[in-house]
C-alpha cells in the first residue's frame, strides 16, 4: 500500500510545485474552455499545453495516445474528468519506468561500503544535492565519506570541504587539478578502512567530450574496483530542473557516455518546467530517485512517483 511522507515533507513538496502546476492548469483551462467533451481539438490543445510544459515531445505523444484510446473506449469523456484521466495515465506512465517509490533515505545492507558516484554539468547543484545527501545518511545513523573528485573546479573542491565540515563528514581531496581517479581512489579507500556505510565521490563537472569523460569515469571505476569489485554500486546523474528541455539534452549526453543508474533532478521549486521530470523518467526509464524543492537540507526529497503526481494535480488553495 502506498504511504504518504510526512506532513512537512508533502508541504515542501506542494510549496516546491506550485509554479509548474499553476502553469500546467492555467495552460489547460484555456484548452478547454467553452469544451464539454474531449474531442480531437481538445486533445490537440492538450498536446501543446504538455510539450510546453517541458513534459517532452515523445513523452507527450504517448500520453496523447492513451488519452485518445480511453476516448474511444468510454465515447464520451466530459472536460471536466480530464485532469483526473491525465492524472491517472501520467501515474501508469511512471509506474512502467522504473519508478522506484521508494520510502527512505537507505542503502543496500550486503554493499558496505556502498559506493556513488555523482555526474553532471557545472551550475546543476551536484555538489550541493551531495552535500545534502550526506548530512540525511547521518541524520540516519550512516558514516559517511565524501570524495571530491571534481578537480578541474576550485570551488566544487572548496565547496564540497565546506559542506563536509558543516555536515560533520570527512572530505577526501587533493586539491584542484589533481588526478580524479586517485582522489576517488582514496575516497574508497578511507571508506573501507574506517568502516563507512557510504562513500559519495564528487566527478564528473562539466561534459567535455564523450570520449574524455568515458575515459576519466572508466579510470575512476577501475582504480575503486581495486576494493569492491561490483563498485561502483550506484552512478547519479544531476540535472536542473529549470533548464527544461537542456536537462534532457544533458540527459542523452550523459548517457551515451556512461552508464547510469539513478536521477537526482534539483532546482523544481524556482521554476514552471516540473513537467520535465515526466518526460525524463519516460524517456530514459533510469530512476529518478530524488528532487530538489528547496534550498534546505529537508528539501532534497525522496521521488515517489504517486506523491509526486498528487502535488502536482492538487489545487493550489
Amino acid at each position: 500500500m502506498f504511504k504518504f511522507f510526512s506532513k512537512n515533507n508533502k508541504e515542501n513538496l506542494d510549496k516546491g510545485l506550485e509554479k509548474s502546476k499553476t502553469n500546467f492548469f492555467s495552460k489547460l483551462g484555456k484548452a478547454v474552455v467553452g469544451k464539454s467533451t474531449v474531442d480531437d481539438e481538445v486533445l490537440d490543445e492538450l498536446e501543446e499545453v504538455l510539450i510546453t510544459s517541458d513534459v517532452g515531445v515523445d513523452t507527450t505523444i504517448k500520453i496523447i495516445e492513451r488519452i485518445e484510446a480511453r476516448v474511444a473506449r468510454d465515447k464520451y469523456l466530459n472536460t471536466q474528468e480530464l485532469d483526473r484521466i491525465l492524472k491517472e495515465e501520467i501515474a501508469a506512465l511512471l509506474g512502467e519506468n522504473n519508478a522506484l517509490d521508494q520510502e527512505d533515505f537507505s542503502i543496500p545492507s550486503d554493499k558496505v561500503p556502498y559506493i556513488l558516484l555523482v555526474v553532471g554539468v557545472n551550475g546543476v547543484g551536484k555538489t550541493t544535492t551531495i552535500g545534502k545527501l550526506a548530512s540525511q545518511f547521518k541524520a540516519r545513523g550512516k558514516k559517511v565519506v565524501l570524495g571530491a573528485a571534481d578537480t578541474f573546479r576550485a570551488a566544487a573542491v572548496d565547496q564540497l570541504i565546506l559542506w563536509g565540515e558543516r555536515v560533520g563528514v570527512p572530505v577526501v581531496s587533493h586539491g584542484m587539478n589533481t588526478d580524479p581517479a586517485s582522489v576517488a581512489y582514496d575516497a574508497v579507500k578511507e571508506g573501507v578502512e574506517s568502516g563507512a556505510d557510504i562513500v559519495i565521490i564528487d566527478t564528473a563537472g562539466r561534459l567535455h567530450t564523450k570520449v574524455n569523460l568515458m575515459n576519466e569515469l572508466s579510470k575512476i571505476k577501475r582504480v575503486i574496483q581495486k576494493f569492491r569489485e561490483d563498485a561502483p554500486h550506484e552512478v547519479m546523474l544531476v540535472l536542473d530542473g529549470s533548464t527544461g528541455q537542456n536537462a534532457m539534452i544533458q540527459a542523452k549526453e550523459f548517457t551515451k557516455a556512461t552508464e547510469v543508474t539513478s536521477l537526482a533532478i534539483t532546482k523544481l521549486d524556482g521554476t514552471a518546467k516540473g513537467g520535465v521530470v515526466i518526460g525524463i523518467s519516460n524517456e530514459f526509464k533510469i530512476p529518478v530517485k530524488y528532487i530538489g524543492v528547496g534550498e534546505k537540507v529537508d528539501d532534497l526529497q525522496i521521488f515517489n512517483r504517486m506523491e509526486f503526481i498528487d502535488s502536482f494535480f492538487s489545487k493550489s488553495k
